[in-house]
């Protein structure tokens, strides 16, 4: 625990010093989200049914602008085969890794949601549910895009790699983050979709780490 907490206060250090890459994320959802109601009018009905989807599908895309950084730095200056040489199991420095990761970018994510939610006039009767979602949707994004980051670790245009190996896999997400959403605006239980997004994350805390460290093996050989 205690050199998980060392990666973590590593990563956050050298993330916070750079500061690029969460102001990139963060701007990035931002102003696409505020360029919705000037692509499809200001119409307060139209926004609130497109809301949901508009708020996950860029979260999304936001959360992947970063993951090719997520292990290439290391990679560079070969941090990250110091990292692999440690006592410590290198799915416990990918989990660290992760988390770091999510903090910088997910946690912004879900904070700035709700303050654009009231821009696309989304019924409040979807507020919680949607800070729910984020807070357990945005860790498997983190985890699922660890994976692809780890696979791409050296190629060229690994950012165009990551996209399109990871965005099939994030559908399940999206698909049952607005479902969670839709479903508590009009007046329904939202606690089956809320049900499979845990599911997935606790899918992914084991199985994810797991993969992320086997490619990574293989992309230090």
């Amino acid at each position: 625990m205690i050199r998980f907490l060392e990666v973590v206060r590593r990563d956050l250090r050298l993330a916070l010093r750079q500061g690029s890459d969460s102001l990139m994320v963060v701007t990035f959802f931002v102003l696409t989200v505020v360029l919705f109601p000037f692509g499809i009018g200001p119409e307060a009905g139209i926004l609130e049914r497109v809301a949901a989807g508009v708020l996950w599908v860029t979260a999304l895309l936001a959360s992947m602008l970063s993951l090719d950084r997520l292990f290439q730095t290391d990679y560079e200056d070969g941090s990250l085969e110091l990292l692999v040489l440690t006592p410590t199991s290198l799915m416990v420095v990918v989990l660290a890794k992760v988390l770091a990761h999510w903090l910088t970018t997910g946690l912004p994510l879900l904070v700035a949601a709700p303050i654009l939610a009231v821009l696309l006039h989304m019924n409040s009767d979807g507020f919680a549910v949607l800070m729910l979602t984020m807070l357990i949707g945005t860790p498997v994004l983190s985890l699922i895009g660890a994976i692809g980051a780890a696979l791409v670790l050296g190629a060229r245009r690994g950012g165009v790699l990551v996209s399109l190996l990871i965005l099939p896999l994030y559908v399940p997400v999206l698909i049952f983050g607005v479902g969670a959403i839709d479903a508590a605006v009009q007046g329904l239980s939202a606690e089956p979709h809320l049900l499979i997004l845990a599911a997935m994350l606790a899918a992914c805390l084991p199985l994810a780490p797991w993969a992320t460290s086997a490619a990574l093996r293989q992309a230090l050989e």
